[in-house]
Formats: structure tokens, sequence, C-alpha cells
């Protein structure tokens, strides 16, 4: 298995995914974007800028079952 911490994040783009933004502009969001070098995995970040730097790490397939379980878990459709 590789380690995704060892995959550089920086240079790709990463897409906002936003919620209310009751806090200022990029307040509440999440960052996304594909690892350099991976096209099979991601990091997720904070935009706030106490979470700033910070970096979770995912397979595709994980980040894919995480999303359809937290759906199915809040009763959204997709």
């Amino acid at each position: 298995m590789q380690d995704l911490y060892s995959l550089p994040s920086e240079g790709g783009p990463f897409e906002n995914y936003c919620g209310g933004n009751q806090g200022g502009e990029h307040e509440t969001c999440v960052e996304v974007g594909a690892l350099t070098g991976s096209g099979t995995a991601f990091a997720l970040r904070d935009s706030k800028p106490r979470g700033n730097g910070r970096e979770l790490r995912f397979t595709a397939a994980e980040l894919d079952d995480f999303a359809l379980g937290w759906a199915r878990r809040r009763a959204l459709s997709i």
C-alpha cells in the first residue's frame, strides 16, 4: 500500500465546497484536490485559518465509501 502522505499536494488544483459562509468568505469550506503523482488519491483540507496547512489523505475508494455512507446517513439524494 502506498504512503499517501509521501505524495506532494502542492501545485494541484483544489476545489472548494462551502456551506453557508456564515463566518466570512471561505470560512466554512472544505477543499479537495487530487494528489500529484496519483490519479486515485486525494487530500482534504480546511479553509479556516486555524486549519491551514492540515490535510487528511484518502484513496478514491475511501472517499467514495465515506460520501455514500454520509449521504445515506443524512438521507441525502445523490
